[in-house]
């Protein structure tokens, strides 16, 4: 009896990819909330180093300079040495340049604006193996009808960032200064790091994972050995400029690749110049902006889990790529138009309900990096999620300056709105007309 009440509990899977993918939520809702630190912190901070609109737009677009230039190299690494190296080294430098930024000021003689821009840009450089290592995790630990869910999970991280942290961080400066902010978060990190260090390994030699779920992963398509494979240096480098080629010739990945540009730059709005914008165009303090902001950041991350869960059931109901990824898609990106209705109202609540159903819409969109790990060469998934972020945070170069060039030569945020919006239906176009029929990508 008691053998047999012990093979029958040897024959149910595990669940240890569900913790996995709870711990990348984690570490990725820090990861977004060290990007939006100076958004939080930047009216007050603006304040006393006497920074403009030009020059706070700038400061916010450093991140992704760095970040943008630093994501083919850094899918390359994390093909090469493997995820978990690179991912913690990660964590832990981004946290260290995060800390750093509240000392801004401290030693006379160091130019302000550069200064600042130098340490956001490290915190870039420093983040851009993140995301890639993420669609990495989630193409080694989950199988194909899974990865819907678990690429929404992650995702709606960045929405679950501002709920949980724009609050703690308004809360911060309004209580302890700016400074404070970047203390605080830059402690998150380095706890994470420990974190991530202690609990993430390969499918295949995790030691909690049993046969049962290993077996359940491999036979929908999870690459368990993927980790395993590329855990030393003697692997070869994916990096090449034929491989770059094939990913940048194909009709599918350039659609792709644009598309998550244009959803990007609602995202970019949202962590840099949003809460600036509740206190400067809507007459909000630092923390009632704060906690504004949670409105619709929670309804981004509703949206995001409704998205992947939609996406993952339609895909089990029809087995079509093409309608699971795209319906979702195109529904959220017309909701998330709603955003340019804000130009025509005046009260706060209805700017943050407005606010909330765009950034609803933004999360029930935000599928591409299941379509990444749907769509991406086996022998490549880290160079390719690393192109692919390359192209969408672009949108990190381009809005915060564009937002900025906006608010200083018209005085208002109206033509910015206008320019997020527009970007939800060239989404829309890229992925109905350019991207064509969804599939992994087969190297020549």
């Amino acid at each position: 009896m008691f053998r047999a009440a012990a093979a029958d509990a040897a024959e149910k899977p595990s669940h240890v990819r569900h913790r996995i993918i709870a711990l990348i939520f984690i570490i990725t809702s820090i990861n977004y909330a060290d990007r939006a630190t100076f958004s939080i912190a930047g009216n007050a901070a603006a304040g006393e180093l006497g920074l403009g609109s030009v020059q706070m737009g700038f400061i916010l677009s450093a991140f992704a300079w760095a970040y943008v230039l630093a994501q083919i190299p850094g899918g390359a690494l994390l093909d090469r040495f493997g995820t978990k190296r690179i991912y913690a080294g990660a964590i832990a430098l981004w946290s260290v340049f995060t800390a750093l930024q509240g000392t801004v000021g401290f030693l006379v003689g160091l130019p302000i604006v550069t200064t600042l821009f130098a340490l956001r840009f490290l915190v870039g450089l420093a983040e851009a193996p993140s995301f890639p290592g993420n669609a990495r995790l989630v193409a080694a630990w989950f199988p194909g009808p899974e990865r819907g869910t678990a690429s929404a999970i992650f995702n709606s991280s960045q929405y679950f960032a501002l709920v949980a942290f724009a609050p703690l961080m308004g809360l911060l400066v309004h209580s302890f200064g700016w400074r404070s902010v970047f203390w605080v978060m830059g402690a998150l990190g380095l706890v994470a790091t420990a974190v991530f260090l202690r609990y993430i390994h390969s499918p295949a030699r995790h030691p909690a994972i049993n046969a049962a779920e290993l077996a359940h992963i491999e036979a929908g398509g999870g690459l368990i050995h993927m980790e395993d494979r590329g855990s030393g240096p003697a692997k070869a480098s994916t990096f090449t400029w034929a491989n770059i080629r094939q990913l940048l010739a194909n009709r599918m990945m350039l659609g792709i690749y644009l598309g998550q540009y244009c959803i990007n730059v609602l995202t970019y709005f949202f962590v840099t110049w949003f809460p600036i914008y509740l206190v400067k165009e809507r007459g909000l303090n630092i923390l009632e902006a704060g906690f504004a902001a949670a409105a619709p950041a929670l309804c981004g991350f509703a949206g995001g889990l409704v998205g992947g869960f939609a996406s993952d059931y339609i895909l089990k109901r029809t087995g079509s790529l093409d309608m699971a990824r795209k319906g979702p898609l195109v529904f959220g990106m017309l909701l998330a138009t709603m955003i340019i209705a804000c130009v025509w109202v005046e009260q706060e609540w209805l700017v943050v309900t407005l606010m909330a159903v765009a950034f609803f819409g933004k999360g029930v969109a935000s599928l591409g990096w299941a379509v990444m790990a749907d769509v991406a060469p086996k022998q490549l998934a880290g160079l390719s999620g690393g192109v692919f972020n390359m192209f969408g945070n672009i949108a990190g170069i381009v809005t915060p300056i564009v937002v900025g060039y906006i608010v200083a030569m018209t005085g208002s945020f109206d033509l910015a709105l206008v320019f997020v919006g527009a970007h939800c239906l060239l989404t829309i176009f890229a992925f109905l007309v350019i991207v064509g029929p969804i599939r992994r990508l087969e190297l020549k």
